[in-house]
């Protein structure tokens, strides 16, 4: 039987800003367009996971689908927005096209909004997409569905601090033995981080970030980043991060493990869709219809560290149940209008 769909039910959905469309009917992988992506002969994926995970998935769909290659582009999610918006937002008058991306995905899922509102996004859905997926995590009028999701916990090098020690709130991470001690990302530029700095306003108020400024904290930029601090002994707890990197920095045999925080973790979730002027259409619809499969989805859970909203993948053992995690849910459409105003703050405490 089909696990539950428990993120659908944790996770808030995806706001949608526009108008409502009819989507397109179901499309199923076939010959024919299998044969034109071949043609085309490439795919140029936009993405904000971890290199070495995107590069395995995008090896994992040459392998399946020879003559077709992937070009990953990877970037924090706030670059690749501003890389959109440069690529959309000029005036070509020569005719000629620079516009690069065929598949976009994003750790925040704000992006999806105003990409759409902006009508950079051509309607694909997949048949798992249509068959499988709850309400709360495709947009109906289909131009995009959540590809990953996954947390932004803190977590604590199990070498130099004891568990019994360790932080079991966002509140400890105050508490003065922790001055130069923390390591956070920074919201500008990681949409994973974006998105846990409003969760946590939202929840605890901005006041503990002008309370966490003052305890001399490192400030990394990718949410990557600050479990490969911990797992290099330079700090000793991260008040923000990927859990996902976190998974993998552990598996390569570091010493450190996560802590989902009692005033609860932030959700994330990244969606993917195909761009409306994609140079290669086909590949890109063949590419967004692997990353959705139940194949492609096992690979975000085996080999990126994330959790799937799929019901036939298989949840790693090893990974905390979702049951057991408190969640600060997301909410893009929020997001999406305060992103400035969450920048600025930030900024104005952190003074980066």
């Amino acid at each position: 039987m089909p696990r539950p769909l428990i993120l659908g039910l944790l996770i808030a959905a995806l706001a949608l800003g526009t108008a409502r469309a009819e989507a397109p009917p179901p499309s199923p992988v076939t010959p024919a367009l299998v044969e034109a992506a071949k043609q085309e002969g490439k795919v140029v994926w936009y993405t904000s996971v971890d290199a070495r995970a995107a590069e395995r998935i995008a090896k994992a769909f040459e392998a399946k689908y020879p003559g077709v290659a992937v070009q990953v582009e990877r970037s924090g999610a706030e670059r690749n927005f501003q890389r959109l918006a440069q690529e959309y937002g000029s005036n070509i008058r020569d005719g000629s096209n620079i516009r690069v991306a065929d598949v976009i995905e994003s750790s925040d899922a704000s992006h999806f909004i105003v990409w759409k509102k902006r009508g950079w996004l051509a309607a694909y859905v997949p048949e798992d997409v249509a068959q499988h997926w709850p309400a709360a995590h495709k947009d109906p009028d289909g131009t995009f569905a959540t590809w990953r999701a996954t947390f932004s916990p803190l977590a604590y090098n199990t070498k130099l601090v004891k568990l019994e020690d360790a932080p079991k709130s966002f509140a400890d991470l105050l508490d003065p033995k922790w001055s130069g001690k923390l390591v956070k990302a920074h919201p500008g530029y990681s949409g994973t981080i974006l998105t846990a700095t409003f969760a946590i306003a939202r929840d605890i108020g901005w006041g503990f970030f002008e309370k966490l400024a003052k305890q001399r904290v490192m400030q990394v930029q990718s949410a990557a980043d600050p479990p490969k601090k911990l797992a290099a002994g330079e700090r000793l707890v991260m008040a923000d991060g990927s859990e996902a990197m976190l998974h993998l920095v552990k598996e390569e045999g570091n010493p450190i493990a996560p802590i989902y925080p009692t005033e609860g973790t932030p959700a994330i979730t990244g969606p993917a869709g195909v761009a409306k002027d994609a140079p290669h259409p086909n590949a890109a619809r063949l590419y967004v219809s692997f990353m959705l499969s139940v194949e492609g989805q096992q690979l975000v859970i085996d080999f990126a560290g994330m959790r799937s909203i799929h019901p036939l993948v298989k949840e790693r053992p090893d990974r905390v149940p979702l049951k057991d995690i408190k969640v600060m849910k997301d909410d893009p459409a929020a997001v999406e209008s305060q992103v400035e105003e969450i920048k600025r703050r930030y900024t104005q405490y952190f003074r980066t």
